[in-house]
């Protein structure tokens, strides 16, 4: 009889293949937080840029609508794509939401844009 044999062999070798990861999981909670940190950053850089996209594809949804006046087929296409960027723009807003929620909700203090209303408003009109 085997000793490590059957099915149990793929759990063994997997225990003992994560077992480092298992031992160093409590050490470094600054690197957590590091990561996290990134992540968020990176997330909030990258919606941005999609939100921004979003709102270039829309525009260009508009200069076709009202440059094809005339063609109901342009004007339907043009339609589409003004739809399309407004949906991107939604989809980027409530990731941009998201984003904050998490970061607000796992206490990390990072990087990236800071937009609220306090914020865009002059110094006067606050």
């Amino acid at each position: 009889m085997k000793l490590f044999s059957g099915k149990i062999y793929p759990v063994v070798v997997a225990l003992f293949g994560f077992l480092p990861l298992i031992a160093d999981a409590q050490a470094r909670p600054s690197e957590i937080n590091n990561i996290i940190t990134t992540v968020s950053n990176t997330a909030k850089s990258l919606i941005g840029l999609l939100f921004v996209l979003a709102t270039v594809v829309f525009l260009y949804g508009v200069v076709i609508f009202i440059a094809k006046a005339d063609d109901e087929a342009a004007r339907k296409k043009a339609r589409g794509v003004m739809t399309w960027g407004i949906v991107g723009m939604a989809v980027m807003a409530s990731g941009w939401g998201l984003a904050s929620i998490l970061v607000n909700y796992f206490g990390v203090s990072g990087g990236g844009p800071n937009v609220s209303p306090t914020n865009i408003l002059p110094r006067g009109l606050r």
